[in-house]
């Protein structure tokens, strides 16, 4: 008799669960129809292999199966990375660090405050002038390849610099300006570019840039329209448009101290 217990209820809602994630992982990466692949060609060994019990075409099934495991890992590494970020990025995760580290609280919102300010308003001035600009603050996930992209600068935080940086004739005007650590670390860096197909056709390659590096990573990416002026902000993979400046103030104090 086929005993079906409680451990069996929570092992398949577990398996579901993970399934749905992945499902998703890949549909994001735009790699769904591997993943969809995938399945049909798991499905397939488990029927050949456990149901019609195919011996020789089974052993052939399983050590494809042996191998194809490295070659997921390989083909889908940046999937992985992902998905093992956004667990680690998860709001419960940072909750608790940021519980364990409750004795730096007031000295982090200092050093938060320091670093906002003058780049709130330096995107104000850049606003009122139609100066194009790409600031990406980073959070807990680390961007140094992108900063290998760009020029290193290792500058304070300053209003002035990041307006000059901006400046249309200045050479480092093309590309994002990343901020971390309360340091300008680099300029003119090369940001991954999102091919959302919901991002308004009316947003330009400053604004898919930013979308792509907040869907990569934790960090808060700044965009001011050289043909509006509007200022924009990216953040996990979603658009706060038309912000003033207490709005971007309120956005990025908000989300830098989570």
């Amino acid at each position: 008799m086929f005993d079906f217990g409680i451990k069996d209820i929570i092992d398949i809602f577990l398996v579901a669960t993970m399934l749905y994630y992945v499902y998703r992982l890949m549909r994001d990466s735009r790699s769904l129809n591997v993943f969809i692949g995938i399945m049909v060609f798991v499905l397939t060994w488990l029927f050949v292999s456990q149901i019609l019990e195919m011996k020789l075409l089974g052993s052939i099934m399983d050590k494809l199966v042996s191998v194809g495991v490295i070659a997921l890992i390989v083909l889908f590494q940046e999937e992985i990375r992902k998905f093992f970020y956004n667990l680690g990025a998860h709001q419960r995760v940072r909750s608790l660090m940021k519980v364990l580290s409750f004795g730096r609280e007031k000295d982090t919102k200092k050093q938060y405050k320091e670093t906002i300010m003058p780049i709130v308003m330096a995107c104000m001035s850049m606003s009122r002038g139609k100066v194009g600009a790409l600031i990406v603050i980073e959070r807990a996930a680390p961007l140094d390849d992108i900063v290998e992209t760009g020029e290193k600068i290792d500058a304070n935080i300053n209003q002035r610099l990041i307006e000059n940086i901006f400046f249309k004739n200045s050479p480092l005007h093309d590309g994002a300006l990343v901020v971390s650590k309360k340091r300008l670390k680099a300029a003119a860096c090369i940001l991954p570019v999102s091919h959302d197909m919901h991002i308004p056709k009316e947003l330009g390659l400053r604004h898919r840039a930013a979308m792509g590096i907040s869907q990569d990573s934790d960090a808060v990416a700044i965009v001011v329209s050289e043909e509006t002026g509007r200022i924009s902000a990216a953040i996990k993979g979603e658009f706060h448009l038309r912000l003033s400046a207490e709005q971007l103030e309120k956005l990025l104090t908000e989300e830098m101290n989570q």
